[in-house]
């Protein structure tokens, strides 16, 4: 089935969209992190109200009933008032998950680094050269302990470089939609 040149503008026309958007996202993260980690977080408690909403409508009127059902109607509740929480207040919901997603990190982090001096050591018959692999789990102990003792400082530098991410994204989209328009032109 052929396309059209005017379906193939459409495509891109949205592409070169979707690496405007991308773009703008991506130069708000480098600019102001700490903002992005709020917004974030805000967009996780409308999705966490969103999910509750319906998850109790489809238990109530959908006919979406389970065998958990109360199972079903305390997760969904639960939904809702943590959502419903985080949107009263972003800014002590994004301390507290950033935290906790930090602390996670940290914790694996950490485990994984552990884990690997740990196997190195005791297998280094097996091993030509251990000190790459030893330095690859200090580097992993650093890093987990970095994201557990400065959590919010972690996500942020974290979202500065998501953020950079997506500017180099942007980039890429960009060239595709040229692609695409030149494509349009040609058919």
């Amino acid at each position: 089935m052929a396309v059209s040149s005017q379906t193939k503008r459409r495509f891109a026309l949205a592409t070169a969209l979707r690496g405007l958007l991308m773009l703008l996202a991506g130069i708000y993260a480098v600019i102001w992190p700490a903002e992005t980690l709020t917004v974030l977080v805000l967009f996780g408690g409308a999705l966490l109200v969103i999910d509750g909403v319906l998850g109790l409508w489809s238990l109530t009127f959908g006919g979406g009933k389970s065998g958990n059902y109360w199972f079903d109607v305390v997760a969904n509740a639960a939904s809702l008032i943590l959502g419903i929480l985080i949107l009263i207040s972003p800014f002590l919901a994004t301390i507290f998950t950033v935290t906790f997603m930090a602390t996670l990190v940290g914790l694996a982090a950490l485990f994984v680094g552990i884990m690997q001096i740990v196997v190195v050591v005791r297998e280094r018959e097996t091993y030509a050269r251990i000190w790459p692999v030893v330095l690859s789990g200090l580097s992993y102990v650093l890093l987990g302990l970095l994201f557990l003792l400065f959590p919010l400082l972690s996500a942020t530098i974290g979202v500065i470089i998501g953020g950079v991410l997506l500017i180099f994204f942007s980039i890429g989209l960009f060239g595709w939609a040229w692609r695409l328009y030149q494509a349009s032109k040609a058919a």
